[in-house]
């Protein structure tokens, strides 16, 4: 029973953060929405693994842990790559980057 509580919150967390990261127009949102995204799936995958057998939950709470590594990362050269964008544009709306040629 508790299991749905669970899955019900991370639908809820999938929920705002996709709604995040496409109503707002402000990088920094939209990567905070996508932020809350991947934590909702981990919250949901370590729900998961609550209701599996005792191999399969150690198995799927150490998923997560990679997940979280990566999406560390990610964020850091995210936020890394809009730091020089938002020093020459001198904003931080996504549509000013939408006309950017290299």
């Amino acid at each position: 029973m508790q299991a749905i509580y669970v899955q019900v919150l991370a639908l809820i967390l999938m929920s705002l953060g996709i709604a995040t990261a496409l109503c707002r127009r402000n990088v920094f949102f939209v990567l905070m929405g996508v932020e809350l995204a991947l934590n909702a799936v981990n919250l949901s995958i370590i729900g998961f693994s609550k209701t599996f057998a005792e191999v399969a939950s150690v198995t799927g709470q150490i998923i997560p842990l990679f997940t979280i590594a990566v999406a560390a990362a990610e964020a850091c050269v995210g936020l890394a790559i809009i730091i020089l964008i938002f020093r020459n544009q001198d904003s931080a709306d996504v549509d000013n980057y939408s006309n950017m040629r290299g």
